[in-house]
């Protein structure tokens, strides 16, 4: 299920294949509906009624966006692929207004992320969008319809300044200067969105979470180790050929930054031991931060799990990797010497991130020092919204709590 610019009708522009006039200053009139935008040839069929599987249609549960708009409440959200509209739900409605330019589409001699200026650029048209919801308007800024109860945004510029060769973190573990800049570059966005609520007279009455999808890994420049895996998968399922006469590739897809997913045509224990058993005894020679040959061991993993024991779930369930494998700390997964972090894995700097509540809605300034989840945020919106947290599923599901120290 490819979430990605691939699915866009036109990848290389802003729009995502509109065809709008004058990109990029005019991408404020992009679609809130950019499903619209996905070409339906990149889809995946479902095999039992042949059709395309749209992203929304991916999902078993629903989003707090779909229980906001059953409440009668009005959402919008801003993020960087159309393929996002997997936001919208199940019932494929519950973003009202979904901006999406798409961040990977071409601009100067690379896309919006390999140039962290582009990147904030890029960021800047989002908070445009989001200054205009603030205000009553759609994100276009032409149609007055009320300021959301849920909407927001997600910055990249942090994101790429961690894993731009000129950006990530100093040995001591602080940011570096570019990285820096682009901290403070997003405080000053988020600075001209709360202004911009005090502005309309929504301050006293506006929850702002700032949270992150994930971190990215490592933040300690010596321990980086880039190994090229198109060599490994390749060696793997040349070995499956040769013990297995007649057969095709092992290997039927793959995710690898820095952690190693495998899904395989042959999806029995002994192929899992096999990729297994071969991954781990794989050494070799990759690069360090500097480029210079550096080596690996064990195929640069820890460990190498079954996907459907690491993730609790059935062994039938295809959405689960066959392979999982653990990496090193510090491995990254590329070909290229373009990147010095990634994401994706299990390492502490992949998963602890910020989270700031502030606002409406919260007791004081405090630090709670408790364990806490991101998947807490959606029942925690709809606490704060004076909404069943319980009409969520996941939460019926999985029993997730509200964030603490929260009050409506």
């Amino acid at each position: 299920m490819d979430l990605t610019e691939d699915l866009d009708k036109n990848p290389a522009a802003l729009d995502a294949g509109q065809g709008l006039a004058g990109l990029p200053n005019s991408i404020l009139g992009m679609t809130g509906a950019p499903q619209t935008l996905i070409q339906p040839s990149g889809l995946p069929v479902d095999p039992r009624t042949c059709k395309p599987v749209q992203p929304n249609q991916y999902l078993k549960v629903n989003t707090v966006f779909e229980v906001a708009r059953a409440a009668g409440l009005r959402t919008a959200w801003s993020d960087k692929h159309p393929a996002y509209s997997i936001l919208n739900g199940p019932s494929g409605t519950g973003v009202q207004d979904l901006f999406t330019p798409e961040i990977n589409s071409s601009v100067g001699a690379g896309d919006w992320t390999t140039d962290n200026t582009a990147t904030r650029q890029y960021d800047h048209y989002k908070v445009l969008a989001v200054r205009n919801e603030i205000d009553g308007y759609d994100h276009a800024g032409t149609t007055r319809v009320g300021t959301p109860a849920v909407f927001g945004l997600n910055f990249q510029t942090v994101s790429t300044a961690q894993k731009l060769p000129a950006g990530g973190y100093l040995a001591n573990g602080t940011p570096g200067p570019l990285l820096a800049s682009a901290l403070d570059s997003v405080d000053g966005e988020i600075g001209a969105l709360t202004a911009e609520l005090g502005k309309q007279h929504l301050a006293d009455r506006t929850t702002i979470v700032l949270s992150a999808k994930h971190g990215q890994s490592p933040t300690d420049p010596a321990a980086l180790t880039r190994i090229a895996d198109g060599p490994l998968l390749d060696g793997l399922n040349a070995a499956w050929r040769a013990v297995h006469p007649g057969s095709g590739d092992l290997v039927a897809a793959s995710t690898d930054d820095d952690a190693m997913l495998l899904w395989l045509n042959d999806r029995s224990a002994a192929a899992v031991d096999f990729a297994r058993h071969y991954l781990l005894a794989q050494n070799g020679t990759g690069n360090d931060i500097a480029g210079a040959p550096k080596q690996f061991t064990a195929s640069g993993l820890q460990a190498v799990y079954s996907g459907p024991s690491y993730f609790h779930t059935s062994a039938a369930d295809p959405r689960v990797p066959d392979v999982v494998g653990v990496a090193q700390y510090g491995v990254v997964y590329t070909g290229k010497k373009s990147k010095i972090a990634e994401h994706g894995g299990a390492a502490p700097d992949d998963r602890d991130v910020a989270l700031v509540v502030a606002g409406a809605g919260v007791h004081g300034h405090r630090v709670v020092d408790a364990p806490v989840s991101t998947v807490q945020i959606a029942p925690s919106i709809l606490t704060l919204l004076r909404l069943n947290p319980n009409a969520l599923q996941a939460v019926r599901i999985e029993h997730t709590q509200a964030l603490p120290g929260l009050h409506t």
